[in-house]
């Protein structure tokens, strides 16, 4: 990575739905799923499924911030994922799937507890916003089968039922930030 890039990482249920989103975004350079947030070192899918890893479903993104900001890429994850439901995405349940936004710098972590405080004061949702904000310790990639994972299996029922809508949301939402 240069140094006229970015890491964001974000968790906000199912990896397979956010890389799908961010996938498409310009400045969006790569897109890894993997696991944060959580005590046991170099995690497997088996073990995160289990809710007992403290580790979340996130996407690693390398971005661009000339091309694309940290604060839009915030304002596209809160549009594309429930982040008042503590635990829980859909049909998806358990810590693993939990609103998470893991900082890389505290200029990232201002930009994420204004946001956040600004979608407060709107009441964008009736419920509170449960999204946690921390600082990245490690992030663990998920294994290869789990990368690209839409562009593979556009067939799949969850694929065409929970994916495909959030990646349309996106392109009629932010067509001006599309690839």
């Amino acid at each position: 990575m240069n140094n006229t890039h970015e890491l964001a990482t974000l968790g906000g249920g199912c990896f397979w739905c956010l890389e799908a989103v961010f996938q498409q975004l310009a400045g969006v350079e790569k897109v890894v799923s993997g696991y944060a947030g959580g005590e046991v070192a170099n995690p497997t899918y088996a073990q995160v499924c289990t809710g007992t890893t403290g580790h979340a479903e996130v996407v690693q993104l390398t971005f661009d911030p000339q091309i694309i900001s940290y604060r839009e890429l915030l304002e596209i994850f809160f549009d594309t994922h429930d982040p008042t439901t503590p635990n829980r995405q859909g049909n998806d349940v358990g810590p693993q799937y939990r609103s998470l936004i893991l900082t890389h710098s505290p200029e990232q972590e201002a930009t994420a507890a204004a946001y956040i405080a600004e979608l407060t004061a709107a009441r964008r949702w009736p419920n509170p916003i449960v999204t946690e904000v921390q600082p990245l310790e490690t992030f663990y990639p998920a294994e290869d089968y789990h990368q690209d994972y839409y562009r593979q299996n556009q067939r799949q029922p969850y694929c065409q039922f929970v994916i495909a809508p959030k990646v349309k949301k996106v392109q009629q939402h932010f067509e001006a930030q599309l690839k």
